[in-house]
């Protein structure tokens, strides 16, 4: 297969990103690519997925990930892995050498290890422009839940209508599950047992990044995690506060230590992300120092300053990304360098997974969610139009109409960014909307 084929027939079964911002990935893919980098970092505590697919389905997914390589013209695949996965690393082992494009790299148990830039630099010795994408270094990055869609797609010809998902925490079942997209998280706590806690929020993605929703939330084709925890659990506490109090605490207790920035995974990397200006800025009212806020910029959201580095529990991160899409939505944009000098500390400011995962509290949950590729069966579904990057699919389907797993539900607007939406279950449109379409499998009724 050509690599235009490859493209197309990915844009067909609409694949994104499988985990972070779901880029889409036939846009991704670029014939300029030197590197194609298979991410199985894992990188946030307590998700699974990855690093399970890749040890059961390694031949499945090594077969992709070369065949993006050849599409591509790449020199290479690196497939990166912490090397505390010990039996995936295994697995890979077990096949790799039938394929000589690609290579194995180890990774610390760092956080973040998954990030594409630090990952990048981790796998390659490159770092990429601030503001910039991963093709500007000559590289690619794809994690092995979206390549696993792909051989989907090129082998079986399916289309991307299930997610693999982690459910840990108050659940009397901590499981990784593959459920049809559009499952609502109530559904998703049943199929792992149910809760084993009454008072509890819900953290749909990784304890770092991820957002609290609420039981009637679907799974999207991005979704990695659902993280159940007590309403007064400390990373509760901290994902609910607002901006107003964020800039009240700032101006009450902040030191100025620069923990916040010495800290930054990026800031290590050269990129100037600095947000202990900012945060100065903000607790003095300067307004004289533009660069205390642009360097918001270069902000990746990765939580490092707030969750971990902060003594005083304040929210660098929070506050960065706000000024961050304030500044964007007027225009201002990032200026990259043409190099980068990586600060000489870097690695011996690596965040360790292991002391992250006590400081969020989180010991307690961290156990294994044993996989179960088994695809669950639900009688309801409601398929987001917007699950990714880019503009929201355009609905194709009307109320009543009957559809069948894998057809097509919406469709990319003419010249926009996104991604093709199809069908997960077999049912009848029971509602479509500007925001989603509800299927109900043929002859179910609430509960």
């Amino acid at each position: 297969m050509n690599f235009h084929e490859l493209k197309q027939k990915i844009s067909d079964s609409g694949i994104v990103g499988a985990g972070g911002a779901g880029f889409p990935t036939h846009i991704k893919l670029n014939e300029n690519a030197e590197t194609i980098i298979l991410n199985c970092a894992e990188c946030e505590p307590l998700i699974q997925v990855d690093q399970q697919l890749i040890g059961v389905y390694t031949k499945e997914i090594l077969t992709s990930l070369n065949l993006l390589v050849e599409s591509m013209g790449a020199k290479n695949g690196i497939i990166a892995i912490k090397e505390k996965y010990k039996n995936a690393i295994t697995s890979i082992n077990d096949y790799i050498d039938q394929y000589p494009l690609l290579k194995l790299h180890l990774l610390p148990n760092v956080y973040p290890s998954g990030d594409e830039v630090v990952l990048i630099y981790e796998t390659t010795g490159k770092v990429v422009p601030k503001g910039s994408i991963p093709i500007s270094v000559g590289a690619v990055v794809v994690n092995a839940e979206t390549v696993l869609n792909i051989y989907e797609a090129v082998y079986q010809g399916k289309a991307v209508t299930s997610k693999y998902v982690t459910v840990i925490g108050e659940v009397n079942n901590p499981i990784t599950i593959r459920v049809p997209i559009g499952t609502s998280v109530r559904d998703i706590i049943k199929m792992a047992g149910g809760l084993s806690l009454e008072d509890v929020e819900i953290i749909m993605g990784g304890p770092m990044t991820g957002k609290i929703v609420s039981k009637n939330a679907p799974v999207t084709k991005t979704t990695k995690a659902i993280i159940v925890l007590p309403k007064d659990h400390q990373l509760i506490l901290k994902k609910i506060s607002n901006t107003p109090v964020h800039i009240k605490k700032v101006m009450s207790v902040c030191s100025q230590c620069r923990m916040c920035t010495d800290l930054c995974p990026r800031n290590l990397l050269g990129h100037k992300v600095e947000p202990h200006k900012l945060m100065n800025a903000l607790a003095n009212g300067i307004t004289s120092d533009l660069t205390a806020y642009t360097t918001a910029l270069g902000c990746c959201d990765c939580g490092v300053c707030e969750m971990y580095a902060c003594h005083h529990d304040l929210s660098p991160r929070s506050l960065m990304m706000e000024c961050k899409q304030k500044l964007l939505s007027a225009g201002i944009k990032p200026e990259a360098k043409e190099s980068y000098k990586v600060h000489s500390a870097r690695e011996n400011r690596y965040i360790p997974s292991k002391r992250l995962v006590q400081r969020l509290g989180l010991s307690k949950y961290d156990v294994e969610a044993k996989i179960d590729n088994t695809l669950k069966e639900v009688n309801k579904v409601e398929i987001l139009l917007t699950q990714h990057i880019g503009a929201p699919g355009m609905p194709q389907v009307e109320k009543e109409v009957e559809v069948k797993k894998g057809d097509i539900v919406a469709v990319i607007p003419e010249g926009k960014l996104g991604s093709i939406i199809h069908a997960s279950i077999d049912g009848i449109i029971e509602n479509v909307s500007g925001r989603s379409i509800t299927i109900r499998a043929r002859g179910e009724q609430d509960e």
